[in-house]
């Protein structure tokens, strides 16, 4: 049978999603458990792997098992034998051609950035930072030229391993909250990196190191080289997966604010 599975967890105690040779990946740690519970190995596949210090809200995955156990044994079976930064939130049979990955519509991330003079210690690796004043204004003008299908080059790593540049991005807004600035942003798929250089390159903009229109400048470019460094990961969310109702999922989607 194949069980599809919600998931959080604090990324900065993990070197990404995917599996690490020193067992420090989340898939590791997730692997490790459910075979805890279900005595026989099992291999995860993600709608989306996250990087060193990335979190997630609700990452969603789906493993194959020849056990039977009850849904609530994959959930609270399986947290008993995890550490505490990482959960399993939900657990349900899926259809034999479900896959977490593939049948994925959309992937939704948010970005949280504490904007003032002093770091935050009690949210220390849980958000990003920025020190200085940033125009809201302007970083919600350059935003909307992110909207539609582009070539996202200039926001893709160089060590990247997709196949094409081009994504559709179906959200991109920012929102404030006293200290807290959250951008949101949900396309098809993500480039390695992708939403930290578009941060970063749009707090070039709320600095007025950028203009709006130069920022839109930079898709036309499609050179990374160009573009304003990437951002720090601490304060990046994997906040949910849209799939088709067919699938019959729980909500798979949680978000800040």
């Amino acid at each position: 049978m194949k069980i599809a599975i919600g998931i959080e967890y604090h990324g900065a105690y993990f070197q990404g999603w995917q599996s690490q040779p020193n067992a420090a990946g989340v898939q590791d740690a997730i692997e490790h458990a459910i075979k805890q519970v279900g005595g026989e190995t099992v291999r995860l596949h993600a709608a989306g792997r996250t990087d060193s210090g990335v979190h997630a809200l609700m990452q969603v995955a789906h493993f194959e098992t020849s056990v039977v156990r009850p849904l609530s044994a994959w959930v609270r079976g399986t947290n008993a034998h995890l550490p505490a930064w990482v959960r399993i939130l939900w657990a349900t049979e899926v259809a034999a051609d479900f896959h977490a990955r593939f049948s994925a519509r959309a992937r939704s991330y948010q970005y949280v950035l504490h904007n003032h003079a002093v770091a935050p210690a009690s949210q220390h690796g849980r958000v990003g930072w920025y020190h200085r004043p940033l125009d809201i204004a302007l970083m919600q003008q350059a935003m909307p030229g992110l909207i539609g299908e582009h070539d996202f080059s200039a926001f893709r790593a160089s060590e990247c391993q997709a196949s094409t540049p081009i994504r559709t991005m179906h959200r991109a807004d920012i929102a404030q909250h006293g200290r807290y600035i959250i951008f949101s942003f949900k396309a098809n798929a993500f480039l390695q990196h992708q939403i930290r250089n578009m941060v970063g390159a749009l707090v070039y903009v709320g600095q007025g190191k950028l203009s709006p229109a130069a920022f839109a400048d930079l898709l036309q470019y499609k050179d990374r080289r160009l573009s304003p460094p990437t951002f720090m990961p601490d304060g990046l969310y994997f906040t949910g997966v849209e799939y088709d109702d067919s699938w019959q999922l729980p909500v798979c989607e949680a978000h800040w604010g």
